[in-house]
C-alpha cells in the first residue's frame, strides 16, 4: 500500500505541477513562463519527488515507465496493474484540484475545440502546431523509448545512483522541450487520460494515441537497455 500511495502522489505532482504551469502560469503577458518554463516545471515534478518517494516505489509516475522497467527486468509484472491504477487514480484527481482552482476564476471554460484545452494532448487540428497523427506517434513512440533508455541508465546498479534524479528530471524537461509544440507532450499515459476525461470531445478520442505510442517505445526502451546496453558484471 505504501508503494501505491507513492505512485499516486508521485502521479499527483507531476500533473498538478506541470499541467498545472501550463494552466495557471505560461501564457501571462510579460510574466509567463511560456513552453520553456512549463517544460521545466514538469522536470522539477519528476526530480522531487524521485527523492521524495522514489525510494518507496521506485518513482515510476508513468504506466509507460512502469512498463518498460517491467520489459528492461527492473519490475515485477505482479505489481504492474496496480501500479498504472494508483498513478491514473493520482493523475485524474490531480486534474479534478486543477478544474476545481480554475472554476474560482471568472469566465472560465474549457473549450474542447481548441488545441491544447485544459493542457489537454492531441494531433492534428488539435496539435499545438498542426502536426499529423503519425507525426505525433513518431515523436511520442521516439521520446519514450529514449526515456527509458535514460532511467535503466541512470538507476543502473553500475551508475552514480545519488544523481538518478537529476538526470531523470533533466530527460523529461528536455522532452518537454522538444514535444509540447507537435502534441503538448505526453509521454505518460495518465497525464493524458486525467487531462482528457475533463475536456471531452476530440481531446479524449485520440487519447488513444497517448497510452499506444508511449508504452510502445517504453516496451523498446525496455528491450534496448536490457539486451543491448545493460553491463552483466
Amino acid at each position: 500500500m505504501r508503494k501505491l500511495l507513492a505512485e499516486f502522489f508521485g502521479t499527483y505532482w507531476l500533473v498538478f505541477g506541470g499541467c498545472g504551469s501550463a494552466l495557471f502560469a505560461a501564457g501571462i503577458p510579460e510574466l509567463g513562463i511560456g513552453f520553456a518554463g512549463v517544460a521545466l516545471a514538469f522536470g522539477l515534478t519528476v526530480l522531487t519527488m524521485a527523492y521524495a518517494v522514489g525510494h518507496i516505489s521506485g518513482g515510476h509516475f508513468n504506466p509507460a515507465v512502469s512498463v518498460g522497467l517491467w520489459m528492461g527486468g527492473r519490475f515485477s509484472s505482479n505489481e504492474l496493474v496496480s501500479y498504472i491504477i494508483a498513478q491514473c487514480a493520482g493523475a485524474i484527481f490531480a486534474a479534478g484540484t486543477l478544474y476545481f482552482i480554475l472554476m474560482g476564476k471568472e469566465g472560465f471554460i474549457i473549450d474542447a475545440t481548441q488545441a491544447g484545452a485544459f493542457a489537454s494532448n492531441g494531433f492534428d487540428a488539435f496539435s499545438p502546431q498542426g502536426y499529423s497523427m503519425a507525426s505525433a506517434f513518431v515523436a511520442e513512440f521516439v521520446l519514450t523509448m529514449f526515456f527509458l533508455i535514460v532511467i535503466l541508465g541512470a538507476t543502473d546498479k553500475f551508475a552514480n545512483g545519488k544523481f538518478a534524479g537529476v538526470a531523470i528530471g533533466l530527460a523529461l524537461t528536455l522532452i518537454h522541450l522538444i514535444s509540447i509544440p507537435i502534441t503538448n507532450t505526453s509521454v505518460n499515459p495518465a497525464r493524458s487520460l486525467s487531462q482528457a476525461l475533463f475536456v471531452g470531445g476530440t481531446p479524449l478520442s485520440q487519447v488513444w494515441l497517448f497510452w499506444v505510442a508511449p508504452i510502445l517505445g517504453a516496451i523498446v526502451g525496455g528491450l534496448i537497455y536490457k539486451n543491448l546496453l545493460e553491463q552483466r558484471k
